[in-house]
């Protein structure tokens, strides 16, 4: 019944003002100034849930979203990824590929989602303007990477990548979107050089800028790292010497972090984004998620498309449980994740990776409303219910069988974003 007022309150200011019973709405809708019959009054079967949060997902790979994911790493981006990366030159194709992620990621419930895009200035900023028009909430990243021998084509010098960066984040501050923001966007050290990774860090901390890259995806990466930079002890000292590990960093996969590097994301105040399909799906390998909450590192929930092959965060929870499931079966933990956990990992834990917390990630007195309604009984739902079902049943059932199918309705800020309008 809480939940019956944030949605007024939400509909009329965008942020949630009280949580009451719904036996006071009389003196509610006295003191806030709306009218009873404004009340929405849900079905049993309906409920409000708080957006998810995609702490790291491709848009250009969209593209290829659900293929190609036969080989390890390194080679699967230079075969597949880069060649197509190295498309979003082009607006017009850059227009459709953009449009239909930012889509698919709505109807599917992620109200907030941190961007990679590509080298490309111009459609990079393409990107959050699309994003601005479909309401949804996101920080985005012009890639940048001035290392890349095996696709010539797909790289940058390295001043043009720094003077592109610093274009892009003139140009999308100047556009004053109210919740599209910017991002500093090495992709990851094998394809940076020293002086890039520095210029980087130091346009971060000049303009404090939020910062995104990868780390220790899979032991071919690491190995890669240790020999291109060996005046550092480790690949996160690297991020960390060159300013890049900050408390407004998130850092994609981190399968293979020692003791000592997640000492040190824990004191930089630097967070994980944990995908776990595309750890799955690339063979990079198991982030031990117990490992990392237990060095009070921040974490969220990433779709990491297209290595992840799905673009819906309730995929990301359902991997999630089974690499936490796998780590337990091999005796590496000797307690898993509950279903709990990773929900909140999807919600309030991805809202505190991207420093949104104190904005987003649940429903507390003074967030904004993002949220989304379900409706366990939709026509074409995936899943039955039954008489015997209660709440936490049918919650489960919609976490584990759910799709966008049950997902009636998506708000990010107080407005409703899906159903899209006809502008759209």
């Amino acid at each position: 019944m809480k939940l019956l007022q944030v949605v007024i309150t939400f509909m009329l200011f965008a942020k949630i003002v009280f949580l009451e019973q719904s036996d006071q709405q009389e003196q509610l809708a006295e003191k806030w100034g709306f009218k009873t019959s404004d009340i929405r009054q849900l079905s049993k079967h309906e409920f409000f849930m708080p957006g998810l949060v995609d702490t790291h997902i491709h848009a250009p790979q969209y593209l290829f979203t659900g293929t190609r994911v036969d080989l390890p790493l390194l080679q699967w981006l230079t075969t597949y990824t880069f060649p197509t990366e190295a498309k979003y030159q082009d607006s017009g194709f850059a227009e459709e590929a953009y449009t239909r992620v930012v889509r698919r990621t709505l109807k599917n419930g992620t109200t907030t989602a941190c961007y990679f895009a590509t080298i490309h200035t111009d459609t990079s900023l393409l990107l959050a303007e699309i994003i601005d028009k479909f309401g949804q909430r996101a920080f985005v990243g012009k890639v940048c990477m001035d290392m890349n021998d095996s696709v010539p084509q797909y790289k940058e010098i390295t001043a043009d990548s720094v003077q592109e960066t610093e274009r892009f984040v003139k140009e999308l501050l100047e556009k004053k979107y109210p919740r599209v923001q910017p991002v500093i966007t090495p992709r990851f050290g094998p394809s940076c050089t020293e002086d890039l990774l520095c210029a980087l860090g130091d346009l971060a901390q000049a303009r404090d800028l939020h910062v995104q890259s990868h780390i220790s995806e899979n032991e071919e990466e690491v190995k890669l790292v240790e020999n291109m930079f060996p005046a550092y002890k480790n690949y996160t000292d690297l991020y960390d010497k060159n300013k890049l590990l900050t408390s407004k960093t998130v850092m994609a996969h981190a399968c293979y972090l020692s003791e000592e590097e997640l000492k040190l994301f824990s004191l930089r105040g630097a967070a994980i984004s944990h995908c776990p399909n595309s750890n799955f799906s690339l063979r990079s390998g198991v982030l031990n998620v117990r490992k990392v909450l237990e060095h009070n590192v921040k974490l969220g929930l990433g779709t990491d498309v297209a290595g992840g092959y799905s673009a819906s965060m309730l995929d990301a929870i359902r991997k999630a449980m089974m690499a936490s499931n796998s780590l337990q079966i091999n005796k590496v933990n000797e307690t898993g994740l509950t279903l709990e956990e990773a929900f909140q990992l999807a919600t309030l834990g991805g809202s505190q990776a991207l420093g949104l917390d104190d904005v987003i990630g649940n429903f507390e007195v003074g967030k904004e409303f993002d949220a989304l309604l379900i409706n366990t009984k939709a026509s074409d739902s995936p899943f039955d219910l039954f008489s015997a079902d209660n709440f936490e049943d049918i919650l489960q059932k919609f976490l584990y069988l759910g799709d966008d199918r049950n997902i009636s309705e998506v708000y990010v800020a107080g407005k409703q974003v899906v159903p899209f309008s006809s502008s759209v």
